[in-house]
């Protein structure tokens, strides 16, 4: 099950991503002439920005309706060299070694076995191509100030989470994961967003003081009986409290993982 679900408040959060704000790692490495499958494309943001760097772009996602929202950003960019795939990491469509890379943008936090799910991303990438993952990493989140209700917010997201089967901590356990799936040549690093400025602020703030009482999370939360509405109200008036406040800083952490199939 997907935590975060795809309500608007989600997907703004979502869109802003770009491949050099969230693929950056994996940049340098791409040649006009490679193939690239990118599992879990979602609003297709980062998917649409790759294809500028690659000959074709494969975007996979769970459903035909996920998948509609990356195709509808390759329409909007006029990207004509990506291919659409309704796809289950744990059991891709492709045949083996058909993509010189194969990405994947915070999934695996979310996949009930992401050992399984690398084998995956493996067997369907070429000898010698890469296998790129970037997860965040909740436990090693940071922000000023430590407000109460934020802490409640990371304490009640890790639950629903893990309670869906996912790991919200993949970021650093990428490493581990990576050599459990059997790769030998795994180079990992990390790198961060931060959010501080009063835009960076009011964007932030504003999209998790909506998400927490109106997305699939909040949905989750109140039906499993992790919070209340008002638990959620508290939460989602901690956000714009900590928006507000012109010391406010927030930092997420990231895990990368870059290996060669």
């Amino acid at each position: 099950m997907y935590t975060h679900g795809h309500h608007e408040s989600v997907l703004r959060s979502h869109r802003w991503r770009t491949a050099e704000n969230s693929a950056g790692y994996l940049l340098p490495h791409l040649q006009p002439h490679m193939t690239l499958l990118d599992v879990g494309a979602g609003p297709g943001t980062i998917t649409a920005d790759l294809a500028t760097r690659v000959a074709q772009v494969t975007a996979a996602e769970v459903t035909e309706e996920a998948l509609q929202l990356s195709r509808d950003e390759a329409a909007a960019r006029g990207a004509g060299n990506i291919d659409f795939a309704v796809a289950d990491v744990h059991a891709l469509p492709f045949p083996d070694d058909t993509f010189c890379v194969t990405h994947a943008h915070q999934v695996l936090q979310h996949v009930a076995d992401p050992v399984g799910a690398l084998r995956e991303m493996r067997r369907v990438t070429k000898p010698g191509g890469i296998v790129a993952v970037r997860e965040s990493d909740y436990a090693a989140f940071a922000w000023y100030p430590e407000l109460p209700e934020l802490d409640e917010w990371m304490n009640i997201y890790q639950r629903a989470a893990r309670a869906n089967g996912g790991e919200p901590d993949a970021g650093r356990r990428l490493r581990s994961w990576a050599r459990q799936a059997g790769f030998t040549d795994v180079k990992t690093t990390s790198s961060t967003w931060c959010f501080s400025t009063p835009q960076d602020r009011e964007w932030w703030g504003g999209t998790w003081a909506e998400r927490v009482v109106s997305s699939a999370l909040a949905h989750q939360a109140t039906s499993t009986g992790l919070a209340t509405e008002q638990d959620l109200a508290y939460l989602s008036e901690g956000w714009r409290t900590w928006a507000a406040d012109e010391d406010g800083w927030f930092s997420i952490l990231h895990g990368e993982l870059l290996s060669r199939a």
